[in-house]
């Protein structure tokens, strides 16, 4: 991997999420790609590093090692100082001093071992006080300014890294242990979709607990106007089970009665708010699939909140992997474009009722125009580019025209796949390559769809 493609800068982006402010942010982000470029060879070690910043110190993991220099130190953007030391201020402690840490017991390749190899993992050092003074108390920060839930937890969704060495699906934990206490990170305040000026980052909830804002009260006075006044559907959504391209039992409908459901690899046949995918039997099931389905384990838990947004927790004890355009959107990639890694105890927004409700209306208008104009084209009256939104004749127009059904439906998808990624940084090329996965139709997003399409104009009148 190199921080030129295209998943650097979302591993950088989601790294950068989690700093603690005190330097500056064009600092962290220059140390950040300098450690990214000394672990480009030893894919565990990234790993590990990921996991142990985003799970807030909940999964430690291994230790994540740089070349010890001749004087011990390491110089990033002009500076030098004691690589342990730097990322330790970055991820943990902005305010600490280099004669305040203590490496953990577990910790091989701590800097005071004097090994050729320096661990620079912050969550193998402990924070203790100056000499003679026994342990620190822990300072004071002023409370950060209160962020929308979606800009704090969206940093721990990671752009896939490419296969260096074999695939690792992420780091096990066990039981999911408790986060230890932290300030939210303030890089995420600095974000453009998180101004203050922007209406939609004001604070849904009340203060932050044990680091992380509580989940958004959903009543006044902060709610928002519905998207749609017509009456929700039945069911909230339904989860179709696949093992590589074969679809396995039938489909899982989760009534709107219920807004969390549990899809896990066990066993419990009642349905209700689990879907078990353990008692789902396949004649034709390979040996890949039966070896993923082992690792399911808990599963992933998808809730629905408000009229229709859905956030998802990964409550395996290994990575899952999601196709979501609203993720692709929030990392700055073309929809569709990207499959994100989410880590085990993960919580994260996966799907935006709002956002595809305008993506959706954007898209039929560009194609019902386009399709007007390629008719025009073809009688011979084809009009100015201005006349269809600015979409340019012949090839664009083409492309924009032959938008289906099909491309819009997708919008309101999510799929899912465990244990396994796909796309071009491994040798599965598609989600329908992957030995199991889910895919989640959400049926108020269809519904808003329905409605779309039956608004616009007859293209033949």
């Amino acid at each position: 991997m190199s921080l030129g493609s295209d998943s650097g800068p979302g591993i950088v982006h989601s790294l950068l999420c989690h700093r603690q402010g005190g330097d500056s942010e064009a600092f962290a982000r220059r140390a950040i790609q300098s450690l990214l470029r000394k672990l480009k060879e030893k894919r565990d070690e990234l790993d590990a590093l990921v996991a142990a910043v985003t799970s807030g110190g909940a999964q430690p993991g291994q230790c994540v090692t740089v070349q010890r220099t001749l004087d011990g130190r390491l110089q990033v953007a002009g500076r030098k100082g004691f690589p342990h030391v730097i990322y330790a201020r970055l991820w943990r402690w902005p305010d600490l001093h280099k004669n305040e840490l203590k490496p953990a017991r577990f910790c091989q390749f701590a800097f005071d071992l004097k090994c050729d190899s320096v661990c620079v993992n912050p969550y193998h050092y402990e924070r203790v006080g100056t000499p003679g003074g026994g342990l620190s108390i822990p300072r004071t920060v002023s409370p950060p300014c209160p962020v929308k839930e979606e800009r704090v937890h969206e940093c721990v969704v990671q752009m896939e890294l490419p296969e260096l060495g074999g695939e690792t699906p992420g780091c096990p934990h066990r039981a999911l242990p408790p986060e230890p206490p932290r300030v939210p990170p303030r890089s995420c305040l600095e974000l453009p979709q998180a101004t203050p000026q922007d209406p939609q980052a004001h604070p849904e909830g009340p203060p932050a607990q044990n680091g992380y804002p509580k989940p958004p009260q959903h009543g006044p006075p902060m709610l928002q106007p519905p998207v749609s006044t017509h009456p929700g559907p039945e069911f909230w959504c339904s989860i179709a089970y696949f093992e590589q391209d074969v679809q396995v039992g039938e489909i899982f409908k989760v009534p709107s009665s219920c807004p969390s459901v549990v899809v896990d690899g066990y066993v419990d046949p009642s349905g209700g708010a689990r879907f078990c995918l353990g008692q789902l039997s396949n004649v034709q099931r390979c040996a890949a699939s039966e070896r993923a389905r082992l690792h399911i384990g808990r599963g992933v838990q998808l809730e629905r909140r408000g009229e229709g947004d859905v956030w998802m927790r990964c409550r395996s004890e290994h990575a899952v992997f999601v196709q979501s355009f609203y993720l692709d959107r929030e990392a700055g990639r073309a929809p569709g474009d990207a499959v994100h890694k989410v880590y085990p105890g993960a919580h994260v927004k996966v799907f935006d009722l709002r956002q595809c409700h305008r993506q959706m209306q954007q898209q039929a208008a560009t194609a019902q125009a386009a399709a007007t104009a390629q008719a025009a084209a073809v009688a011979g009256t084809i009009p100015g580019a201005g006349s269809v939104g600015g979409i340019a004749p012949a090839i664009g127009l083409s492309v924009a025209a032959g938008l289906g059904v099909d491309d819009l439906r997708r919008l309101c998808l999510v799929r899912l796949s465990f244990v396994k990624g796909w796309g071009p940084d491994y040798p599965r090329a598609s989600i329908t390559c992957t030995p199991c996965w889910i895919e989640v139709h959400l049926h108020r997003a269809l519904q808003l769809l329905d409605h779309v399409l039956h608004a616009l104009p007859d293209a033949h009148a």
